[in-house]
């Protein structure tokens, strides 16, 4: 009977450790799966694009394009974008003070169309409001009015226009910056807007150090929230430290503000600091990612775009320091790729600074400092490449081929 029960103990003991085997195997093929992407060796499933060296066409009157720092796209697909037409060099300027014949300063605001025809235009010092000594930023509100912000010392108001450039309203002044006052800004990057709430979540971070929520139709200042939802702080923060512990502000420039809707959240572009922190809409600090961590000077993370599927699956981050433009997993915020090099010919960048995808998934970003330019990636189906892999130069592959 002894002998019987032992074996008994031993078999049940034995088929217990094999079952723990086995569910210990199986979790860890399913967490192997999610974090290759397809459970298929270390490869992720991403996004393909191509540039489009046709897009935009030259634009009429000799005008030229300046340091270019914002882009939106309509509910026509059309793309408009906010540049600085004072940002000539000084051989422009001769050239232009010479003959005429070069550099014609465009209006800061520009529309094209898919074909890449410049449409609408207009922008600048008018009656009624003050333009900003810097302009920055421009976005389309749910209404299809479109807001813009400045990033100089003075810049304290965002502005609010019709498609046709007709001025609808504007919040704040010019004056110093101070990130308790709900009466003003303090250098706005950017902004975005969730329809349901009738709410902007404006990037409030040149000078101040927050993000601040507006009602769009009175364009006042409701809340208010710092890194990590902490009060904001406008000490000095010195200069960036990779080997020091998270800052718990944000450091200048508070550069976006991006509002997802397939979750209802807002993710912030800590550009300094080499992270995104991701908030609720009122301002309770979700996660954050860090890009890039040893990127100095200007940071690693300049604006946020995502996929236009419904769950949001990809989320885009220009990396003007770096020169691309990273693709990462939105939900994880895991970096599956990038894509893009430094230089000037096309798919490559300097200083790229604003990203907007159109319903096509097309992406479009914009170059400041001395890149001022529009470019179109024209996105060519989903594609398995190893995790983690820089695509560098997204050439046309039919424009390479030797077949």
């Amino acid at each position: 009977m002894k002998n019987a029960r032992n074996l008994a103990i031993g078999i049940t003991l034995f088929v217990l450790l094999a079952a723990l085997g086995a569910v210990r195997h199986s979790l860890e093929a399913g967490v192997a799966a999610q974090g290759n992407g397809n459970g298929k060796g270390n490869t992720v499933t991403v996004p393909r694009y191509e540039v489009d060296p046709t897009f935009p066409k030259p634009m009429p009157n000799g005008w030229y394009q300046g340091m270019t720092i914002g882009a939106t796209i309509d509910a026509q697909d059309h793309i408009w974008v906010i540049h600085r037409p004072d940002s000539l060099s000084p051989s422009e300027n001769a050239a232009l003070m010479r003959t005429g014949s070069c550099c014609a300063k465009a209006p800061p605001v520009l529309e094209f169309d898919q074909a890449g025809n410049l449409l609408r235009h207009w922008g600048g010092p008018g009656e009624g409001y003050d333009w900003p000594e810097n302009n920055h930023g421009i976005m389309v509100d749910p209404k299809g009015n479109f807001w813009l912000g400045g990033n100089s010392s003075r810049d304290g108001q965002v502005l609010k226009f019709s498609a046709d450039g007709k001025f609808l309203g504007s919040f704040g002044r010019k004056a110093a910056a101070d990130s308790a006052d709900v009466t003003k800004y303090g250098g706005v990057a950017t902004m975005s807007f969730d329809p349901t709430t009738n709410e902007a979540f404006v990037a409030d971070g040149y000078y101040n150090h927050r993000v601040a929520v507006a009602d769009i139709d009175t364009m006042k200042i409701k809340r208010y929230w710092g890194a990590y939802g902490n009060k904001p702080d406008d000490a000095d923060m010195g200069n960036y430290n990779p080997d020091a512990p998270p800052l718990q502000q944000f450091r200048l420039p508070v550069h976006c503000a991006a509002f997802a809707p397939s979750e209802k959240l807002v993710y912030v572009c800590d550009r300094r600091n080499d992270r995104i922190q991701v908030f609720s809409t009122d301002g309770k600090f979700i996660k954050e990612k860090i890009i890039a961590q040893r990127t100095l000077g200007n940071g690693s993370v300049w604006e946020v775009a995502f996929s236009r599927d419904p769950q949001q699956k990809f989320m885009f981050v220009t990396d003007g320091a770096n020169m691309k433009v990273w693709i990462l997993d939105r939900a994880s915020m895991e970096i599956l790729s990038s894509f893009g090099t430094g230089g000037k010919q096309p798919g490559q960048f300097y200083a790229v600074h604003s990203i907007a995808l159109d319903s096509k998934s097309n992406i479009y970003t914009t170059e400041t400092f001395d890149g001022r330019r529009l470019q179109r990636f024209l996105y060519k189906g989903m594609q398995t490449i190893e995790k983690g892999k820089d695509q560098l130069t997204v050439w046309p592959r039919s424009a390479t081929s030797t077949n």
